[in-house]
């Protein structure tokens, strides 16, 4: 066999080969009868999937967010002025108790005994005052007698003060109205005065203090309102600004502040960490993005909007952000759907199939 009739025949079995392989192939070399059965490859634009989200004005808030605990508006542990035996406890633990309350009593029979001899002799030298005063007008005494007597009057006047205000010291009372915690002493214990009787908790209104930033610090006014919560709380109280320290922490450069809020039912405990949000301002009508929506780029940002099904770009300009979203102050209107997803996919003009998040 000739070597042109060889080479023939390899070529065609070559050709053979690919057209049972790729008859496609085969039509694009240039096979006869292909050229009808190949697939347009040209003008074709599939539909991406994406997520999308249709924005609504709503109300939200200029605030920032710390933290801060709560504290008993007025809370004190009670000691004992003076020594003594404890002779008799009148509260129970845990319950509410009224300014004034008496809730212990100390032994004050030696304070009474003293008392009762110091009124005796009240009654003695009043007595002999008397008769001073009537001979010193009768010029039968000096002045200077009669002045010895009146000064022993009224030192045993004073000494009965000084008794009476020991006798009070022995009636251990509530000094406001709160609730008593859990009590540390018993019956026949001896007291010193740094020995802590019970403590005592006023929590309607509570206090929450917390500190801001530094930055914050003119913007922050008494009277401003903010809202916290705790981990035992189902939802979230207010609260009011009524003092701020007027200096920055220098460690912390930090501005602590002191609010009120109202507290009932007694649900706010002293000493619970709570989250704070410090709002600076409210607005009703604001469009919020979602975070993901927002694409920054050179001199600003922009988000893809789905339009009929096709997707158009949109330059905006960005306001607040909270934590899932961004305010878009403008370039959008309400009832415009931003896509959240499938973002590096899509280009202005693609084709979307979109899902909606809310």
């Amino acid at each position: 066999m000739s070597k042109p009739i060889k080479a023939g025949l390899i070529v065609l079995m070559g050709a053979v080969i690919i057209y049972l392989i790729n008859p496609t192939l085969w039509g694009l070399l240039g096979g006869s009868g292909s050229s009808t059965e190949a697939a347009p490859t040209t003008g074709y634009n599939p539909r991406i999937p994406v997520s999308g989200a249709v924005i609504n004005p709503e109300r939200i808030d200029n605030k920032i967010s710390v933290t801060g605990s709560v504290q008993a508006n007025e809370s004190v542990e009670l000691k004992s002025e003076i020594s003594g035996l404890v002779e008799k406890i009148h509260f129970k633990e845990g319950v509410p108790v009224s300014q004034g309350d008496l809730l212990v009593s100390l032994d004050d029979d030696e304070i009474l005994a003293q008392l009762e001899k110091m009124q005796h002799t009240q009654k003695l030298m009043q007595d002999r005052e008397f008769r001073e005063r009537s001979l010193l007008e009768k010029e039968a005494i000096s002045q200077e007698e009669y002045d010895i007597a009146l000064t022993e009057l009224n030192t045993v006047a004073s000494d009965i003060k000084i008794l009476q205000s020991q006798y009070r010291k022995t009636k251990i009372r509530a000094p406001f109205n709160g609730i008593v915690g859990l009590r540390q002493i018993s019956i026949g214990s001896y007291l010193t005065p740094n020995d802590p009787i019970v403590s005592i908790y006023s929590i309607n209104p509570v206090k929450i203090d917390f500190s801001v930033p530094e930055k914050y610090s003119n913007k922050v006014e008494v009277g401003d309102e903010i809202r916290f919560s705790t981990d035992a709380m189902e939802a979230a109280a207010s609260g009011e600004i009524y003092a701020i320290e007027p200096q920055v922490d220098d460690e912390t450069r930090t501005l602590r502040m002191r609010a009120l809020s109202p507290n009932p039912d007694g649900s706010l405990l002293p000493g619970q960490f709570a989250k704070v949000d410090l709002i600076f301002s409210s607005m009703d009508r604001a469009l919020m993005v979602p975070t993901e929506a927002i694409i920054p780029e050179l001199g600003g940002h922009k988000v893809f909007v789905a339009r009929s099904g096709t997707v158009e770009s949109v330059p905006v300009e960005v306001g607040i952000r909270t934590e899932r979203s961004v305010q878009v102050l403008s370039g959008l209107q309400p009832k415009d759907t931003v896509i959240t997803s499938g973002i590096l996919q899509i280009r202005p003009g693609s084709n979307v199939e979109l899902t909606l998040t809310n």
